[in-house]
């Protein structure tokens, strides 16, 4: 399995820095309608949906739904302005904390949404579209002053991300006491969570210190501080969904890694907190 972890890993992440920095917005955008389509496909099935005429019919009506959405921007190298993605950004930010408090109050809290088909539809809608309008709004930030500026922030989402769930694992493993949501994932400690917390703050100065950024916020910590606390529950909700559906992954797509969800589960919610939080909260990079 760890083999096959490696391999895979070493496949993709050359792949996800390219899609990054070589590809032009509209064509980042139909990999990202690809990739949300693939993770409604595996939602379905967080919602009762088994059947694979039922998942690829989820599919396509995201696929479907994502590319009507990207036709009517008006210019997609500038995106911040476009109301969709503004609206998706704050159903993003609201949901997130709805779904904070879902699992923490779970599994009681199951008993509002866990046997309601539609319900579980509507969280797919509102953890998979956010995402989508975050990757989006990120990648296009400062494009016409420099091409690569979005994708250096997008970067930096995803080495928090993956950097802090590292510390998280390393630091539950050696120091962890006490559990965050036991009910939803045993494995997940407070004493992780501290511990990506400081592997975040190291990799947030390393990036202000030498990436080609021309200025760093000065509330940079600050969110990114929130959106490694909100990807620790971007994974524990699709735990607990997993877990209220009987699932162990979301799908075998990728080997050795689970499903498209298993491996982006953090970042649905990071990429539209920090996206909605810099770019709706805040002054936007600075810009």
């Amino acid at each position: 399995m760890l083999k096959y972890r490696l391999i895979t890993a070493i496949i993709l992440i050359p792949l996800v820095i390219a899609a990054l920095f070589l590809l032009p917005p509209a064509i980042f955008g139909y990999v990202l309608i690809a990739i949300s389509a693939l993770a409604a496909w595996e939602w379905a099935q967080f919602a009762g949906w088994m059947t694979q005429g039922k998942r690829v019919g989820l599919a396509i009506i995201f696929a479907v739904g994502l590319l009507a959405m990207q036709s009517t921007f008006q210019d997609s190298t500038v995106l911040i302005d476009e109301p969709l993605i503004i609206y998706s950004l704050w159903a993003g930010l609201v949901w997130w904390i709805a779904a904070i408090l879902l699992v923490i109050s779970y599994p009681a809290s199951a008993v509002l949404w866990g046997k309601s088909t539609l319900i579980r539809l509507l969280f797919g809608v509102l953890t998979i579209v956010p995402f989508y309008a975050g990757m989006m709004a990120l990648r296009t930030v400062g494009y016409h002053t420099d091409t690569a500026f979005g994708a250096w922030w997008l970067l930096y989402v995803m080495l928090l991300v993956w950097g802090a769930d590292s510390g998280a694992y390393l630091f539950g493993r050696t120091l962890g006491r006490h559990k965050m949501a036991p009910k939803v994932s045993p494995g997940k400690t407070l004493e992780g969570l501290v511990g990506g917390l400081i592997t975040a703050g190291i990799i947030s100065w390393l990036f202000s210190l030498y990436a080609p950024i021309p200025m760093m916020p000065e509330y940079l910590l600050l969110t990114s501080a929130v959106v490694v606390v909100v990807s620790v529950f971007g994974d524990l909700t699709e735990s607990m969904f997993k877990r209220q559906s009987g699932i162990k992954d979301s799908s075998h797509l990728i080997p050795g890694h689970g499903g498209i969800m298993d491996r982006i589960d953090s970042l649905t919610a990071a990429i539209p907190v920090f996206a909605g939080m810099n770019l709706l909260i805040f002054s936007g990079f600075g810009l």
